[in-house]
């Protein structure tokens, strides 16, 4: 009797099991959204019953766009979108105003279009390759804030990094300074109330980006705020990969930790800051007002130490699942295609989709110089299987893969013909591109540009070369742990 109901039971749930993942399937096909992700999902939820629609559940499930948007539509969001509308038919209009940019006139049109991404002059752009330097650039920065600080890190970790940056952010609010704090909810799980408490208590503003709770809707599980920025006083912007945790700052089992992070003066500085605020809006629903403290006017005549004019081009990207687009996506795909030289690509974890790893063979086969830096070991083994799953094609296409040893480079680099770098939050992945919040910025200057490749040529003596009969004879458990990640990367 016992049996004939547990029997009864079983029966009952496989059915639920096998008509919810129809349900599932029929949705993410209904979507028409990239079809070897469908696949792959529709493959989970096939072989591995209850546990698949789980996973589907917090991370399958499709943000709805509208919602988020209705978050973002406040008065800087209008501002933006307004202001890179009015910019992109003024140079429709007067094309000759692009002068040296008109090589790249596709990109920065795509980028006014599909994020509302003004383009911006600044009077310096400074770079830092280790995440010590970027750190220690960003502590000093803050020391001198005089009306606000307002920074962002998808890590804030209550350890002695951690500890060091509290400490100055809670003097810094006890002088009178106005302190922001935006720490992502997964990124940073494990940041103890006790570390957070005293914060708050010292007259730091502390935000958690989507908390990771049992009410939260599991459709936003899986969607991240990734961004690292830091705004001082409106004057002063940072951006890039580096993390307030200890690995950044002193390593781990990995090594060092190499990290691309870069300071900028100018009026880029506004971007990272409506950036912030956005964010801020999006946890709080509610906004600061609109003071001229947050926006102060930048003089980009000068470039900080009297040595005359010296305007640097970028763009900064600010997008995420909310957005229409895939912005960064497309940012890389046109940098890609519009190569005539080379192109060099930097990434802790490298699982683009179809149309970004087909414009980087297409590039390859098409005489162009394409070498990407990959980490040798990597703090994620799935993703790192993943990324190691791409090389065979690519060593088969003509791109040059190089697998840095010295440590772990978590940068995230495209440069290309030694005139336009990209450089931000967001990896060569398919998370970044789909489905965190993510920024970067397109740095339309030769001498900056020049910084970033001398940088990556000098990295290339920490690596090691894959060569296409070498990669050949690896194991055949590597290989096969290498298929089961590629089939899960979009999931990833």
């Amino acid at each position: 009797m016992f049996e004939s109901g547990w029997q009864i039971i079983s029966a009952v749930l496989y059915v639920m099991n096998l008509c919810l993942a129809v349900y599932a399937a029929t949705s993410m096909i209904m979507r028409r959204q990239d079809p070897v992700k469908t696949l792959s999902w529709v493959t989970v939820l096939i072989l591995l019953p209850y546990f698949g629609l789980i996973l589907y559940f917090f991370f399958g499930m499709h943000y709805r766009k509208r919602r988020l948007y209705k978050f973002k539509g406040n008065a800087e969001y209008r501002y933006r979108k307004e202001t890179s509308l009015m910019q992109s038919e003024y140079i429709k209009q007067n094309p000759g105003i692009l002068g040296d940019l008109q090589p790249y006139k596709k990109i920065i049109f795509q980028n006014l279009r599909n994020s509302y991404t003004v383009v911006e002059n600044n009077s310096s752009v400074e770079f830092y390759f280790t995440g010590r330097e970027a750190l220690d650039a960003m502590y000093r920065c803050m020391e001198g804030a005089k009306s606000h600080i307002h920074l962002q890190s998808y890590i804030f970790a209550d350890d002695s990094t951690g500890e060091k940056f509290a400490s100055l952010l809670m003097q810094k609010a006890r002088e009178g300074v106005e302190v922001r704090v935006i720490y992502d909810g997964v990124g940073s799980f494990s940041l103890k109330k006790e570390f957070v408490g005293k914060m708050v208590a010292a007259g730091v503003e502390m935000l958690c980006f989507a908390k990771v709770t049992l009410s939260l809707p599991a459709s936003r599980v899986n969607y991240r705020n990734h961004r690292k920025i830091l705004v001082v006083d409106g004057r002063t912007g940072f951006l890039g990969g580096v993390n307030i945790a200890d690995r950044y700052y002193i390593g781990n089992a990995l090594g060092q930790w190499h990290d691309t992070h870069l300071k900028i003066v100018g009026e880029a500085v506004s971007s990272l800051q409506t950036s912030f605020l956005l964010d801020r809006y999006f946890i709080l629903n509610r906004k600061l007002k609109k003071r001229k403290k947050y926006y102060p006017q930048l003089d980009i005549t000068s470039n900080g130490d009297g040595s005359g004019e010296k305007n640097i081009a970028t763009q900064t990207l600010v997008c995420g699942p909310d957005s229409n687009w895939a912005s960064i996506m497309q940012c890389f795909f046109s940098a890609i295609t519009l190569a005539r030289k080379h192109i060099y690509i930097v990434s802790p974890y490298f699982t683009p989709n179809e149309s970004v790893l087909n414009a980087i063979k297409i590039a390859a086969l098409g005489n162009i110089d394409v070498r990407i830096m990959l980490p040798e070991r990597s703090d994620t083994r799935i993703a790192h299987y993943s990324t190691m799953s791409y090389v065979s094609e690519l060593l088969e296409a003509g791109v040059k893969i190089y697998l840095f040893k010295k440590g772990f480079n978590h940068s995230k680099v495209v440069s290309i013909d030694g005139e336009v770098s990209i450089v931000g939050s967001a990896n060569m992945d398919m998370r970044s591109f789909e489905h965190n919040f993510e920024i970067l910025s397109v740095i339309y200057d030769k001498g900056s540009t020049d910084i970033i490749e001398r940088q990556f040529l000098r990295d290339l003596s920490a690596c090691t070369q894959l060569g296409a009969a070498r990669w050949a004879k690896r194991e055949k458990r590597q290989k096969v742990a290498e298929s089961v990640s590629r089939l899960l990367s979009p999931l990833l």
